[in-house]
């Protein structure tokens, strides 16, 4: 079970471990919410980037094993309050949007809003761990850091070039449509 640490943090390698904890167990959340996200898109191009994404999610779990490892301690996770909060929005949202384009450019907001917090959180890692002198943990968190942000960039381009330009559309379409029924309405 995953529980909030009751230690108090004093030092910079205890908030490191802190940071690692709480990771790890935001990384774990992932994994078991992307499939249910992947699921509901219906992009094939969004559903391939998160499917890879799962896959590298779960190496990451793993590398943060190795960090652990590499500190000479368990791997123990923290609970993620703010990862828990981002995922539950997310479910929220999945409950309330439709299977389409607009449903797509949803998630993919989604999406970033926890690659953000995932690039935040290992930045800020990655800088106490350099500050103490752990190089090994800070190349690991960086190769992590790297994939995150690499996939931040993919939403984006498949944003931009695909869903968005898709769900403005359907979006029109919709709105034209409405237009039409309500001038025949009068007829």
């Amino acid at each position: 079970m995953v529980k909030k640490s009751e230690e108090k943090i004093e030092t910079l390698e205890q908030l490191l471990i802190h940071e690692l904890g709480d990771l790890y167990d935001a990384e774990k959340q992932i994994v078991k919410a992307l499939p249910k996200m992947a699921k509901k898109v219906q992009s094939e191009q969004l559903r391939e980037a998160m499917e890879y994404h799962l896959d590298q999610t779960k190496n990451q779990v793993s590398r943060l094993e190795e960090v652990f490892q590499a500190l000479s301690i368990k791997p123990r996770a923290i609970k993620c309050a703010g990862m828990q909060g981002l995922i539950k929005e997310g479910d929220e949202f999945l409950k309330e949007s439709a299977r389409s384009q607009v449903g797509d450019a949803g998630i993919i907001g989604m999406s970033q809003k926890i690659e953000h917090y995932e690039i935040s959180s290992y930045g800020t890692a990655c800088a106490h761990a350099s500050q103490i002198g752990a190089s090994e943990v800070v190349r690991l968190l960086e190769e992590t850091l790297k994939e995150e942000k690499e996939t931040d960039k993919k939403l984006t381009q498949i944003a931009e070039r695909q869903v968005n330009q898709e769900a403005k559309q359907i979006s029109q379409g919709g709105a034209e449509q409405e237009e039409q029924e309500e001038k025949e309405a009068y007829l």
